[in-house]
């Protein structure tokens, strides 16, 4: 399951977001979302794997993003050419639909 996680974030074009919930359901059950969620904060190379496109369901950001907390996360967004309001991405603007 890790790799076929690491697969869908290399797959995320510049510019746009998924959720945990939308990895899991792509992964075959939308249950997996919280799995989803560990594994990616197990993620030894955010370069390669960018874990910062991945939002909750609200699209807001994660508290705890492994490399550098919430700021770093919105930071790599902004340098995506992703807005951040609050903390918080458009979903309906910014969602990769796959």
């Amino acid at each position: 399951m890790k790799e076929e996680i690491y697969r869908i974030l290399q797959e995320i074009p510049k510019g746009k977001v998924v959720t945990y919930g939308q990895i899991a359901k792509i992964l075959g059950n939308k249950y997996y979302a919280r799995h989803v969620g560990n594994i990616l904060h197990e993620n030894q190379d955010g370069e390669k794997y960018p874990c910062y496109k991945v939002v909750n369901h609200k699209g807001k950001l994660s508290i705890k993003y492994a490399f550098g907390g919430i700021d770093k996360q919105k930071e790599k967004l902004e340098n995506d050419g992703i807005e951040v309001i609050d903390y918080k991405v458009d979903l309906k603007k910014y969602q990769w639909i796959k």
